[in-house]
């Protein structure tokens, strides 16, 4: 888990798959590290090409985007 958000540039017609339980080693996206854990990750996309924030610490309240829960933790 890191206390901070991930700016990554995004493409509009390619899938991606945010890591939901912090272990991955490729944060903020999955590498399979779940599956120790009874997790899954999480398929997304997005609606035009660009930077996003996604989130660090796995608390947000719009996965796999960046609400600004790391600021409280």
């Amino acid at each position: 888990m890191m206390k901070k958000s991930y700016s990554e540039i995004l493409d509009k017609d390619k899938k991606y798959f945010w890591c939901t339980c912090g272990k991955s080693k490729k944060l903020p996206f999955c590498d399979g590290a779940h599956k120790e854990f009874g997790l899954k990750s999480l398929l997304f996309d997005v609606p035009n090409s660009g930077t996003f924030s996604l989130c660090g610490c796995q608390k947000t309240k719009t996965p796999p985007f960046c609400d600004g829960s790391h600021y409280s933790l």
